[in-house]
């Protein structure tokens, strides 16, 4: 996980939106440790007793990470037809786009149906 959000560039991008350059090594160390700590509770038999109040405040947290998330998501696409004609594939862009949509659906599809 960790890896990639070092490819989407989002702690980064969060310096720099945030004018804090000076904390980028807090908040990769935050990142590390987070990543860290819920792999040991996802794999732990621990069960976290939260008030309605902290479950609200995890959500938020979650909801704030899956945004980022999507929008270091919608930077890379963005990307792509850069990417394409600099390679020389600019001709070939909707072949290209087809197969990461297939192979998203049949992928999808292959975990649903066999696992």
């Amino acid at each position: 996980m960790v890896a990639f959000l070092v490819v989407l560039d989002i702690i980064p991008r969060l310096a720099q939106i945030t004018r804090s350059f000076s904390k980028i090594h807090a908040y990769e160390a935050a990142v590390v440790m987070g990543s860290l700590l819920f792999t040991w509770v996802d794999f732990s038999d621990v069960k976290l007793h939260l008030f309605p109040m902290g479950t609200a405040v995890v959500g938020i947290f979650a909801g704030c990470f899956v945004g980022m998330l999507a929008a270091a998501l919608t930077e890379i696409i963005n990307v792509l037809p850069i990417l394409a004609k600099r390679v020389g594939m600019g001709s070939y862009m909707i072949l290209l786009l087809m197969a990461m949509i297939f192979g998203k659906v049949f992928g999808s599809l292959f975990e649903w149906l066999f696992y």
